[in-house]
């Protein structure tokens, strides 16, 4: 079984999703949360508003 990093994001970073349903999109980094299985899933809230969930492997920080 292969360890899964996790990326260094806080809550109000900036980061653009990479792979995924929501490749291409980008927001603020919200609601940070470990699951059950142990994959980090992240809230991401995006300047007009718009929320939705992906996967932290998904997500890299922008500048």
């Amino acid at each position: 079984m292969s360890q899964e990093k996790i990326p260094a994001l806080k809550d109000g970073d900036r980061c653009e999703v990479i792979a995924g349903t929501h490749m291409g999109k980008s927001g603020i980094a919200r609601d940070l949360n470990i699951s059950k299985t142990g994959h980090l899933t992240i809230t991401i809230v995006q300047k007009d508003g718009e929320r939705f969930k992906t996967l932290g492997r998904n997500v890299v920080r922008s500048r």
